[in-house]
């Protein structure tokens, strides 16, 4: 869910990391899925270089990096690493800002606000990643509003459906003309159960209808390789899209498909090592720290 927003003079990078989940349909990530993480992080890597400002919603490796560059020189906002935020994504944080600290100019983004020429900024207080209480945390959301034109961007990263009524109800007030969120992870439905993921789909179709929103709608629910039809009812109102949609791409669900991608190679054996997954591509601008560390998926806790 990297982005990158300019509006005017302004520059601001969102969530910047990529990861690839360690093990999906009993396999490691496929040699289609390493190049799309190249690829991915050095797009990162180049937007950082023209971007004033960063932020940091969650600390989830997929949507961060440790490497201090990234960081330099510019203005910081990332999640509070010592409030409402669990154990595993704590010392995550707090590994983060020791790196970067003295190298930028770093503050908690929680109820942030700030304005520049071209727009203001706010975020969020903690909104759940996912239901109320979960173990997965909590994340912050950014509202971007463009003063020319009033235009409001709301990226909510990883709120899944929204599956909480809080997060819900925050996007509803903020009032968006385009939304960015994760969407219900259907592909965990069995886990969650179906009325979870059916709450997720009612709160989206709400935030829609009270506002009238466009959605960018990926991450969670494109891991599922059935979420034209999971998701009819959102498709159908032709308010959402996927990322590639929104930019006249064509969709590349390698995650959901890595079944596919193995079929016709020999396969690894049914039980991963997840200490042993084989390298990605070389990089000179993805710094390599293990394995487990970069294949990371944004379940975690």
């Amino acid at each position: 869910m990297a982005t990158y927003v300019e509006c005017g003079q302004t520059r601001i990078l969102i969530d910047p990391g990529a990861a690839l989940g360690p093990v999906r349909y009993n396999l490691p990530p496929a040699e289609e899925e390493w190049a799309a993480f190249k690829a991915a992080n050095d797009r990162i890597s180049a937007h950082a270089n023209h971007a004033h400002m960063i932020f940091v919603s969650h600390y989830h490796e997929d949507h961060f990096r440790y490497d201090p560059e990234l960081y330099a020189g510019r203005q910081v906002w990332a999640k509070d690493p010592r409030r409402m935020i669990n154990p595993n994504q704590g010392r995550r944080a707090a590994q983060l800002w020791k790196a970067i600290a003295s190298r930028c100019r770093l503050d908690s983004a929680e109820g942030r606000r700030d304005e520049f020429p071209d727009v203001r900024l706010s975020v969020s207080p903690p909104l759940a990643h996912g239901v109320e209480g979960t173990g997965l945390g909590y994340v912050a959301a950014l509202t971007i509003v463009e003063k020319s034109r009033g235009f409001r961007f709301v990226h909510a990263s990883d709120v899944q459906g929204p599956l909480s009524a809080v997060a819900t109800a925050y996007l509803i007030r903020e009032r968006p003309h385009l939304l960015y969120l994760s969407g219900p992870p259907s592909y965990i439905e069995h886990q969650i159960g179906t009325p979870r993921v059916e709450q997720g789909i009612d709160n989206l179709l709400r935030i829609i209808d009270a506002t009238g929103c466009r959605v960018i709608m990926d991450h969670h629910a494109l891991r599922d390789p059935h979420h034209r039809e999971r998701f009819r009812r959102l498709w159908e109102t032709g308010q959402a899209v996927t990322a590639a949609e929104h930019l006249g791409r064509t969709e590349a669900l390698l995650e959901a498909n890595r079944n596919l991608l193995w079929q016709d190679r020999r396969k690894p054996p049914a039980r991963v090592d997840r200490g042993r997954l084989k390298r990605a591509p070389g990089s000179a601008i993805v710094k390599r720290r293990s394995i487990r560390d970069r294949a990371k998926g944004g379940t975690h806790g």
